[in-house]
């Protein structure tokens, strides 16, 4: 299986080695190997491992704080590679372009796997949500447009305010990240953690929402006017998703096909 450690460490020659060598130990194979950060000696990386079934990730946790100056920020599942610069992203902004009445649909789709979250959802908020007003802005006043696969049957109520690229953690401990489409109150919200993800999920890092926000803006500057008019609940049933009220507490929401 595929799983993901983000994994604070010295920003020095030897450290990822030390950290790779400790994984071997146990069978585990590094795949993917993102650096989310490098400030003041030391650095922040999410590593994708092929991870043995019969393995203990206790065991592998307790060996990688055995090594001086490692500390593991999160452990969760992993469906796909994270390879922010292998071009999935462009690639993802092509197939917007070449079929814009699926757009909305195929970027929610693709999101959770392009940034190791759980789901994801576009959601409108309410027709004052560039003025700051508070109930506008809160996740319990807004319409989902389209979710993807594995989101919850009733997503929960987090006030996202104010609208702005950014991390938002619950007390929960589900982690949020959101974007703004700058068109007519859409946004797209990523999620990982929580009760309905893995417990050892960390928060979204600055990297992964500024990814997100150029994401996001992309897909609005290709769709256009299509995220702010009438043809905006068209892209949600396109995707086979649902536009207007919020879902009443136990209803269901579809999921992209």
């Amino acid at each position: 299986m595929l799983l993901r450690l983000r994994v604070a460490l010295p920003d020095r020659p030897g450290s990822l080695g030390q950290v790779a060598r400790t994984l071997g130990v146990v069978g585990a194979d590094i795949v993917s190997v993102v650096v989310l950060e490098r400030v003041g000696g030391r650095a922040v990386d999410d590593l994708t491992v092929v991870w043995p079934a019969s393995a203990s990730v206790d065991r592998v946790l307790t060996g990688l704080a055995a090594i001086p100056g490692v500390r593991v920020d999160g452990v969760w599942r992993g469906t796909e590679l994270s390879e922010p610069s292998s071009g999935r992203e462009v690639a993802l902004i092509g197939q917007v372009a070449a079929n814009p009445q699926h757009g909305l649909a195929t970027v929610v789709d693709a999101a959770p796997a392009l940034f190791g979250a759980d789901w994801a959802v576009a959601i409108l908020i309410g027709s004052d949500w560039a003025g700051g007003g508070a109930r506008a802005q809160a996740w319990s006043g807004s319409s989902v447009i389209c979710a993807s696969w594995r989101t919850p049957d009733v997503p929960p109520q987090v006030d996202i305010a104010p609208l702005r690229p950014r991390a938002i953690s619950a007390a929960d401990g589900i982690h949020l990240a959101v974007a703004p489409f700058q068109r007519g109150g859409l946004v797209l919200v990523v999620a990982r953690g929580g009760a309905d993800g893995d417990a050892g999920a960390p928060p979204f890092h600055g990297s992964e929402v500024e990814r997100l926000a150029q994401l996001v803006g992309a897909t609005a500057s290709v769709l256009g006017d299509r995220l702010a008019g009438p043809g905006l609940a068209e892209l949600g049933k396109a995707g086979g998703s649902v536009a207007g009220a919020p879902a009443p507490a136990g209803a269901t929401i579809p999921r992209v096909a």
